[in-house]
């Protein structure tokens, strides 16, 4: 592995985002549209507070088929707190890190401001680039 990689390297820069009070429907048909599995929830000025994926969205659409009704704002369907890993983490740190928990991919921050997002496909992809150079 070259010394240095770091999750800048490889994460996703170009986020699609949610607010906390998008109603949860118009939420679950962006994620849809956009065939993406997760978005980052940021509040007005742009903070990190939450993070909507599609178990997320799973269960409020359960909820919706027992009372009929798909009320409700993201805020009340999101995770939080939110873990997040810092751009300056080396990659392999950060496949140890992915290998340890049950997300699959983390917001990442860079001081305290998100900066991108890296998963799973982001870390194999860098660490397959690196056997090929080796």
């Amino acid at each position: 592995m070259k010394k240095g990689r770091r999750i800048s390297d490889y994460m996703t820069t170009e986020l699609m985002t949610l607010l906390p009070d998008t109603e949860i429907v118009h939420a679950v048909s962006f994620l849809l549209e956009k065939n993406i599995s997760g978005a980052p929830v940021v509040d007005a000025n742009g903070q990190l507070v939450g993070v909507l994926s599609m178990k997320d969205c799973l269960k409020a659409a359960l909820n919706a088929s027992y009372y009929q009704d798909w009320g409700g704002a993201v805020s009340d369907y999101m995770s939080y707190p939110v873990e997040t890993l810092e751009a300056d983490l080396d990659i392999v740190e950060t496949a140890e890190h992915l290998l340890s928990s049950h997300f699959r991919r983390f917001p990442v921050q860079r001081d305290g401001h998100l900066v991108g997002q890296i998963s799973r496909a982001d870390v194999l992809k860098a660490l397959v680039d690196n056997w090929s150079y080796q």
